[in-house]
């Protein structure tokens, strides 16, 4: 189990790596550098829109990844998706800007943002599989905190190396600096390919194959089968993804461009909060073996509603402790939510499309939670303030446990005997 942990956690960490690498360009230079044209607030659209294109392949992704995935097997895709989604990445820090290519620059940002989408979109339903489908029955979710840890760790690797880039080279960073992370994360392909190689099979799908109860279409099962289940977890993970982008993403560019507090520092504040998401999905994955999947993420989606409300007050009040508080509140609210997930959504499918259904519900969550809300929020501080913000993730906290709420506890799930 150690090395199938590593090969599900190495995995996650570099797709929330690259993902997050360009969250952070896209909410500190990208406007600059690709969309130089257009006005403050508009660039800083731009940047998102592309940011959130990602997104919106993520299904594509989990669609193709998950037939194939359910088809023949889990390991020999996870290994496509991991290098699909490490080229693209490395593409996009050798990228020329629009000064050099003009308006080929955007267009070519935006394909490759499509093809890490699409590689992105079969990665953690496969990574989550792969640790679930080896774990022994009652410590599933404390195996399938290993992939759940990818935001956590990604995210600091992330953080940490534009941090580095930005003090190293300050004069350069909006030239160069910001490309050096996209670079670097090749090399955490390699690792991670490496290791994957050396996995084997889950013993869940090699028993399906064995005795013939393999889909051959598994999409198509899934949705006339368990179409509720697959909208309904995508409903869960909304919240998450939506405290986590608008806690990291778009605070980070909210508090640089309208409060204007140091780039710097705000890379410092973030990178500190998110060390409580790392904690939280420790804590929330062991707790969801002991007492259930569901009662810990309505927990978490109750008290996300309140603090919601009360997250852009402290951060208005330009307080570098207080800006930690309401960041470190929301994602440690995300990781209480996040851990269980990584065994609630493969425990909700049967073995025949768990794959394509663990896999779209996530990425359909990241649609809804993690590409709309930061390009709303934007909208919304511009033309109401930044309050409503905050209300906007307080409604989708709410939507996020109505949908728990319709969901059964799976704690206790054989997984070669779930129901449709």
């Amino acid at each position: 189990m150690a090395k199938v942990a590593v090969a599900s956690f190495i995995g996650t960490t570099i797709e929330f790596f690259d993902f997050y690498a360009y969250g952070l360009a896209a909410a500190l230079v990208l406007n600059k550098a690709f969309f130089p044209e257009l006005s403050d607030v508009a660039g800083i659209l731009a940047a998102f829109s592309t940011y959130a294109i990602a997104f919106a392949a993520r299904p594509v992704g989990a669609a193709i990844f998950g037939h194939f995935g359910d088809r023949v097997g889990r390991k020999s895709i996870l290994i496509v998706s991991l290098l699909m989604m490490g080229l693209s990445t490395a593409l996009v820090g050798l990228l020329p800007g629009y000064a050099t290519l003009g308006v080929a620059a955007p267009i070519l940002l935006v394909l490759l943002r499509l093809v890490q989408g699409i590689g992105l979109g079969g990665e953690w339903g496969g990574a989550a599989l792969l640790a679930t489908e080896h774990a022994p029955q009652g410590h599933r979710a404390r195996w399938a905190m290993f992939p759940q840890l990818g935001p956590a760790i990604g995210f600091i690797l992330a953080n940490g190396s534009f941090l580095l880039a930005r003090v190293a080279a300050p004069d350069s960073f909006a030239t160069f600096g910001w490309r050096i992370p996209f670079l670097v994360s090749f090399i955490l392909v390699l690792v991670g390919l490496w290791v994957r190689l050396s996995i084997t099979e889950t013993p869940v799908f090699r028993r399906a194959a064995q005795a013939e109860r393999l889909s051959r279409t598994p999409l198509a099962e899934l949705i006339g089968n368990q179409w509720k289940r697959l909208l309904l977890g995508a409903g869960v993970m909304m919240i998450q993804y939506a405290l986590f982008y608008t806690a990291t993403t778009y605070c980070l560019s909210y508090t640089t461009s309208v409060l204007e507090i140091d780039q710097t520092t705000m890379l410092i504040i973030v990178m500190l909060a998110v060390i409580m998401l790392g904690i939280a999905t420790v804590v929330s994955s062991v707790l969801a073996d002991l007492i259930g999947r569901r009662r810990i993420v309505m927990i978490a989606c109750s008290i996300s509603i309140g603090w919601s409300l009360i997250t852009f007050p402290l951060i208005n009040t330009q307080n570098h402790l207080l800006i930690w508080l309401a960041l470190a509140g929301c994602l440690s609210l995300m990781g209480l939510s996040f851990g269980p997930m990584g065994a609630f959504l493969p425990e909700l499918f049967q073995t025949r499309y768990r794959y394509s259904g663990a896999a779209l519900a996530y990425s359909l969550g990241g649609v809804l939670g993690g590409a709309l809300p930061p390009l709303i929020a934007v909208q919304l501080q511009a033309s109401v303030g930044s309050f409503a913000v905050g209300v906007m993730l307080a409604v989708i906290a709410i939507i996020s446990l109505v949908c728990m709420s319709r969901l059964p506890e799976t704690r206790t799930a054989d997984l070669d005997q779930v129901s449709a």
